[in-house]
């Protein structure tokens, strides 16, 4: 195989990701588990200023689909969640992987509590055995104290503890409340299964991320499933050693690249200069190919920050801004919200990258994935208050919307 150039990587890394330009069939249900097992994970995020992120991600890559197909597949038992990366999506397929992860999530601090709560975590085991499906709100608090992310009552702790160390599991998810029930009653065959040793399921997950990215290095391996460094150096060493990767030169790179050997036809082919292009779409903050800062950084030159967390003041782009894809590139970012009462899909801002050349193809590219992305929030009436192109926003808005949108204002 040729030496890849770096344009042939980041498209080998778009179609991984299933962002590729390539004619799609209509979203269906079964469409939506298969570019989960794609992705291999699909992490979960409460932000909702516009679609929730896991609904977001999914939409950039099959376009207009029924969200509530995603929590069918969880009680459907095709989806687990659990936490990879972060809290996630996870092909059912792979959950014998994730119980090796169980000790790594319980951690010192979990493991502690459950060990100075005998009673109470017995107590909560007994009642979700009697009582099946359980959700915190079932437990009114008792100590006077208010409920926040930071200050957990006792029964949410045991709850959420029991559930990092796998005896409970997320049965299904009602107004985004995890609803959690017994592991041997939402994944009865479990047990029953082949117990897979922990250094095979490393091998698996360094293989995984090799087909969900395409093309990698060594350094990126880890960020994917949350692995560590010294995890993934004897997983890169074994399957290298068993003949289970392929390695490549990649322009500019002084270390090698690593390939899932079922790519070979594609990586050969785009060595060949054979490089279809991605289509245009926004990704979430917590989109899989942009999650690892580093890895945008360093592939597509794009530095990206989410700043939910940021002040209000010193903000530089906005609260939630989503990268812009398009031909292979990441050209920017725009700073989206959904009025969903009144219709209106609201670009507060959207910023190109450096040297981005405005004509009309790239404006009729944003046009239509931003009226496609605006009817799906069912937010059909698109506004572009700011862009950094001069008459850029005039040229995405709806006409109607351009000069005024007092409905809008936040």
């Amino acid at each position: 195989m040729k030496t890849l150039s770096l344009d042939a990587v980041r498209e080998l890394m778009i179609a991984a990701q299933g962002l590729d330009a390539k004619p799609k069939p209509r979203a269906t249900k079964k469409s939506v588990r298969s570019i989960i097992r794609k992705m291999h994970a699909l992490q979960i995020d409460s932000i909702n200023v516009i679609a929730r992120s896991h609904y977001l991600v999914l939409w950039s890559r099959l376009g207009d689909y029924q969200p509530r197909w995603l929590e069918d597949l969880l009680e459907e038992g095709a989806l687990f969640e659990y936490w990879s990366r972060a809290a996630s999506f996870l092909p059912i397929e792979d959950y014998p992987l994730y119980r090796h992860l169980h000790e790594d999530w319980l951690g010192g601090r979990a493991r502690k509590w459950l060990e100075e709560h005998p009673s109470l975590v017995k107590n909560m085991l007994n009642h979700v055995r009697a009582h099946g499906e359980t959700r915190s709100s079932d437990f009114e608090r008792t100590d006077g104290q208010k409920t926040g992310w930071f200050n957990w009552k006792e029964e949410k702790i045991a709850l959420e503890y029991l559930f990092y160390a796998g005896e409970l599991m997320v049965r299904k998810r009602h107004n985004f409340q995890r609803i959690y029930d017994l592991r041997e009653r939402v994944l009865a065959d479990f047990d029953k299964g082949t117990d897979i040793p922990r250094a095979d399921a490393h091998d698996q997950f360094v293989l995984n991320t090799m087909q969900a990215l395409g093309v990698t290095k060594a350094e990126w391996l880890g960020n994917y499933f949350g692995l560590n460094k010294t995890d993934v150096k004897a997983a890169l060493k074994r399957l290298e050693e068993e003949g289970r990767l392929m390695m490549v030169e990649v322009e500019g790179w002084k270390t090698p690249g690593y390939i899932h050997p079922d790519q070979r036809k594609h990586a050969e082919a785009a060595s060949k200069g054979n490089i279809p292009r991605s289509k245009t779409t926004f990704l979430s903050p917590f989109d899989p190919l942009v999650w690892d800062r580093g890895r945008a950084l360093d592939l597509f030159g794009f530095d990206y920050k989410i700043e939910v967390y940021t002040p209000a003041p010193k903000r530089k782009y906005g609260y939630f801004t989503l990268p812009i894809l398009y031909n292979n590139a990441l050209i920017g970012r725009l700073d989206p919200k959904a009025h969903r009462k009144e219709g209106i899909f609201e670009v507060k801002a959207l910023h190109l990258e450096p040297g981005v050349v405005v004509d009309d193809a790239l404006v009729a590219e944003l046009k239509s994935a931003l009226r496609a992305c605006a009817a799906w929030h069912k937010t059909p009436q698109v506004v572009v208050r700011y862009a950094t192109e001069p008459g850029l926003a005039e040229r995405l808005s709806d006409y109607r919307l351009s000069h005024a949108c007092s409905t809008c204002v936040t």
